[in-house]
């Protein structure tokens, strides 16, 4: 009987230990995230971001970070524009983009998420470079990173060599 509790007394602060360390969870504040692009002649948004997000601004280094957005969400302010970016994309085939973190640091006064990009069937490194405003039980995360659709297989006519995503993303606890 003693070691029973002995044992549940052990498992019991290892669990709080796991949860101070893990850091906070965070959690996308309904359609107020902003994912926005720009590049060449194209510019636009998506809208519905999805992410999974353990942070703590002491300790970035045990962050993690999975965030997807639905391809058919693109919107570029024309219709046609629309439907020629969601073929691009291969909105059909590859109805998501996704990034999961490998690694987060801190950068002078923000923050460096390195990770995984998948778009278009195709998974390239990327680094996003992120503030967060933290505000108790709220927080805004701002960054910014770029892309070479090329290398992700985005090469219809008209695509841009590079664009810059740019994240606004309001967290709550």
């Amino acid at each position: 009987m003693k070691k029973n509790i002995h044992q549940s007394i052990v498992l019991l602060f290892i669990g709080l230990f796991v949860l101070v360390l893990a850091g906070s969870t965070w959690k996308v504040k309904g359609d107020e995230a902003v994912v926005e692009f720009t590049g060449g002649k194209i510019s636009g948004s998506f809208k519905g971001l999805k992410a999974d997000i353990v942070f703590d601004k002491e300790h970035p280094e045990q962050a993690k970070i999975s965030a997807s957005i639905e391809v058919p969400t693109i919107a570029t302010g024309f219709f046609l524009k629309n439907s020629h970016a969601k073929d691009a994309l291969g909105a059909d085939e590859h109805p998501q983009i996704k990034f999961s973190s490998t690694s987060v640091s801190k950068a002078g006064d923000a923050y460096l998420a390195k990770g995984n990009l998948t778009m278009k069937g195709a998974t390239k490194p990327v680094t996003i470079r992120f503030t967060f405003d933290d505000k108790g039980n709220q927080g805004v995360f701002k960054g910014s990173f770029k892309v070479i659709p090329k290398e992700f297989g985005v090469d219809r006519a008209g695509t841009p060599d590079e664009v810059t995503v740019n994240l606004t993303v309001p967290v709550t606890k």
